[in-house]
């Protein structure tokens, strides 16, 4: 299912949205300028690697020593399809919820899931030396706001089966289960296994705490 736009309109500009996007495309063309081997050494420099993470806590590190990977691995992509794919569901899906929250608080909140995320990923696999790097923590916290927010919105969906394409707006109550299902049957499926390409517990995780923490980021006068 490929979700192209919602039924929700913004009362407001969102423009911290809107500067998340366009920070991560600028990085990403950045990317486009590196050789392999420059390339490879940014993601293991920017990107959060679980491993020097749990061992950093191991030897009673403090908390600051660790955190800059967490916020910089959330505005790196690794090629085309994760950029634009992440993308194409912050911009649905944001404005939205930075209406509900305001500029500051939705700041603190995209990048407060985004770690929450990434922790989540950390303990599934604390050995892992492969960077994480991607939005999808912090935007799966976006969805889990959504869905509190907003669950009888309609989510225009392109939904291909087999050779056929067709167009569905299916309910934000209905489409968003559907999509932390199919995160949890994956993590799950992928337990104990070697680190996957795609951190799905970083997606449940940041789900999850995305519909907690909202009561705490929401404005006055707002209610689900």
């Amino acid at each position: 299912m490929i979700p192209l736009r919602d039924s929700t309109r913004s009362r407001t500009f969102p423009i911290v949205n809107y500067t998340l996007i366009a920070i991560n495309f600028l990085v990403f063309f950045r990317q486009l300028t590196f050789t392999d081997q420059e390339l490879n050494l940014f993601f293991y420099t920017y990107g959060l690697i679980p491993a020097q993470v749990t061992q950093h806590f191991a030897a009673g590190a403090p908390l600051q020593s660790t955190l800059l990977p967490f916020i910089t691995a959330m505005f790196i992509h690794g090629n085309w399809l994760h950029l634009l794919g992440n993308m194409l569901y912050l911009w649905i899906f944001g404005d939205n919820i930075e209406d509900r929250m305001g500029h500051l608080r939705y700041l603190f909140f995209y990048l407060f899931v985004g770690i929450t995320g990434s922790i989540a990923h950390i303990l599934s696999t604390p050995g892992s030396e492969i960077p994480i790097i991607g939005a999808s923590g912090a935007i799966a916290g976006v969805l889990g706001a959504y869905f509190l927010s907003f669950p009888r919105a309609k989510i225009l969906t392109l939904v291909p089966i087999f050779f056929l394409i067709t167009f569905v707006r299916i309910p934000a109550v209905i489409f968003l289960p559907i999509w932390f299902g199919i995160q949890l049957l994956n993590g799950l499926s992928t337990a104990g296994m070697p680190a996957e390409a795609v951190a799905w517990w970083a997606h449940i995780g940041g789900f999850i705490s995305g519909a907690i923490l909202l009561p705490f980021f929401k404005r006055k006068g707002n209610y689900i």
